[in-house]
């Protein structure tokens, strides 16, 4: 207790040395806090949006199936047994058909990717209902990316042509039917939408579909002939671009860090020199060594207590607004990471808890390498204000 008392005193008596080195810790703290909040939260959006709009919960795909393969799509189908169609039916399943097209949006030439979807499907955000009309008029829908990169908009028709799975090629006219907005690339950038069973008569593949997208209500089931992809699988590549942000900010935090460190390092170094007569005087009246480095010791480690205070009086404000205007990110929408045009931060009470004890543990660290030279110190050559 005399150590931190000690401590509390010596800090208040340093006065605007301390705080300039509260303020630079405290600056690194809430920083670290930003960066990693912001991280978190856009981890949280895109596999939360990636879960929503592509993968569900797990997807069944063909051995045959690659999705970084397009090579692969053309013999990648298969007949969808009994036990599939019961599952469509409960809307625990959603069955999706891709080809391979060209389209022709104003003469133009774009090679797209044909998804036949069932407009009755809940398991995915995809708004298929909107392909459930009927008649002679072929609907599809596509996403805003798409249709900004063809010209297209709503009630728009659209030349596509394609071959089917005996080699044939045919082409036709669609109509979109709907636009809708989706901040995973792979789902909106060159992609339509047509009904399944449409679909599957163009290809000729009637009752056959690519890959199967699972809902919450599926279970753990397997399929026969079907190779089950969890979301761990089908999110990876999400979570090594989430690493690989962290880890090159964390070059920046640590920078950040090491001179605020530097700096209670600097501080604690020429306060042993300043205060040698006093440490002398502590030593004369009977405190032992360890105790006299330990006062110095806790000394640094409170900058680090106060630079937390301090960063919680003006960083509490600033994470709360924030949390309620977000990031904007719009420049980044234009590459192919699922991101949204605003990032809300998330702060975890791990994450929160964690940058302090990295901060306490630091400081006291710094704080110690220089008051170890106390403990070779002769409280006479002490008094006198002698250097060793």
């Amino acid at each position: 207790m005399l150590a931190f008392k000690l401590a509390f005193k010596n800090l208040m008596g340093a006065g605007l040395r301390t705080w300039l080195n509260v303020s630079v810790l405290s600056l690194a703290f809430v920083i670290i806090l930003f960066y990693n909040g912001m991280i978190d939260g856009w981890n949280r959006q895109s596999r939360r949006d990636t879960i929503e709009w592509e993968t569900g919960k797990g997807q069944f795909w063909l051995p045959e199936y690659d999705r970084y393969d397009a090579y692969t799509i053309k013999d990648a189908h298969s007949p969808l047994s009994e036990e599939i169609q019961a599952e469509v039916k409960k809307k625990t399943l959603a069955p999706v058909l891709i080809a391979q097209a060209t389209a022709f949006p104003q003469g133009r030439m774009q090679g797209v990717i044909l998804r036949g979807v069932d407009p009755e499907q809940t398991v995915l955000k995809l708004p298929a209902s909107a392909l459930a009309a009927s008649g002679d008029t072929d609907y599809a829908i596509i996403g805003k990316r798409m249709a900004e990169t063809a010209k297209l908009g709503v009630g728009d028709r659209l030349l596509i042509r394609w071959r089917d799975k005996n080699g044939t090629f045919d082409a036709r006219e669609i109509q979109i039917a709907s636009i809708f907005k989706c901040d995973v690339p792979m789902v909106d950038k060159g992609q339509i939408y047509l009904r399944l069973d449409v679909l599957q008569k163009m290809m000729g593949m009637e009752n056959e579909a690519t890959l199967l997208v699972a809902g919450s209500g599926f279970g753990n089931k397997t399929l026969q002939n079907w190779e089950f992809k969890d979301t761990g699988f089908l999110l990876s590549d999400i979570d090594k671009i989430i690493q690989t942000k962290k880890g090159g900010g964390s070059i920046i935090e640590g920078l950040l860090l090491i001179i605020a460190l530097i700096a209670i390092f600097d501080t604690q170094v020429l306060s042993i020199f300043r205060r040698q007569k006093e440490i002398g005087t502590y030593i004369a009246l009977g405190m032992t060594r360890t105790e006299v480095v330990g006062i110095f010791t806790v000394e640094g480690a409170a900058h680090s207590i106060l630079a937390t205070l301090l960063g919680a009086v003006y960083g509490i404000p600033f994470f709360l607004l924030l949390g309620n205007v977000g990031i904007s990110m719009k420049a980044a929408q234009m590459t192919d990471i699922p991101i949204s045009e605003t990032i809300y931060p998330y702060y975890s009470l791990s994450l929160i808890l964690v940058t302090i004890i990295l901060v306490v543990i630091s400081a006291t660290i710094v704080s110690y390498l220089p008051a170890r030279r106390i403990s070779k110190m002769k409280p006479t050559d002490a008094l006198k204000g002698k250097l060793q």
